[in-house]
């Protein structure tokens, strides 16, 4: 059990590199929490100091993911977990699960950073590449599709957790695949989106309000403090 709390602590670590506020320190002096829409995420850093180093910010999370759950996770050295392990999951994939959701979860709530992050839609990105590739690429699918035709990133992103498990039970059950682990997984995917849809809780709210914003320019020519 110790093992396994190690290596879930380290993802919560590497999670919780405040990547979008070091970035905006780094480049202008500031605090991007303290301009856009005043979130610590690479959306509002592309908002706020242009998509060069916003993308630099989003990918930079999707690795946080992708190092706790495919890297990270390796260092749990016992062959078998400390409980019981009653899922269709080899124990390894079941760790991998503990890392990346730890390394979400530090992100969300950073420890470097007063625990206010990001929403976790690209440190989950990184994690959801290693364990269900599938449904990861449909969900990226549409956050692309509604993104260009909303020009709302949070819409994209709503849209995607919703897609994420829905695409999982649609293979499973419509189209009869064999997804591996479904009756685990599935589970999974649901605590997934829900997680995600109540960091975005704000921007629902913005959104049937009609005050969301809109990533319309990359240029980050403006600074414009959160409203």
């Amino acid at each position: 059990m110790i093992n396994l709390v190690i290596v879930a602590v380290l993802s919560y670590l590497v999670g919780s590199i405040p990547t979008s506020i070091i970035a905006s320190k780094l480049s202008r002096g500031l605090d991007i929490r303290k301009f856009g829409s005043g979130n610590a995420g690479g959306t509002n850093v592309v908002r706020v100091l242009g998509w060069k180093i916003g993308v630099l910010v989003i990918l930079f999370d999707i690795l946080k993911g992708a190092v706790a759950t495919i890297i990270i996770a390796r260092l749990y050295w016992n062959p078998t977990l400390p409980f019981h392990n009653v899922t269709w999951f080899t124990d390894f994939t079941v760790v991998q699960i503990i890392c990346g959701a730890a390394a979400v979860l530090g992100h969300v709530w950073t420890l470097f950073a007063g625990f206010k992050g990001g929403k976790g839609v690209a440190t989950g990105a990184g994690m959801l590449i290693a364990v269900a590739p599938v449904e990861f690429a449909v969900a990226i699918g549409l956050f692309v599709l509604v993104f260009v035709i909303s020009r709302y990133v949070s819409l994209g992103s709503i849209v995607a957790a919703i897609s994420f498990p829905l695409t999982m039970f649609f293979r499973e059950n419509v189209l009869n695949v064999n997804v591996h682990g479904y009756h685990t997984l599935i589970f999974f995917a649901i605590a997934v989106s829900v997680l995600l849809l109540f960091t975005h809780r704000a921007n629902i709210r913005r959104l049937f309000a009609g005050t969301e914003h809109k990533l319309t320019s990359f240029r980050g020519s403006s600074f414009r403090r959160n409203a």
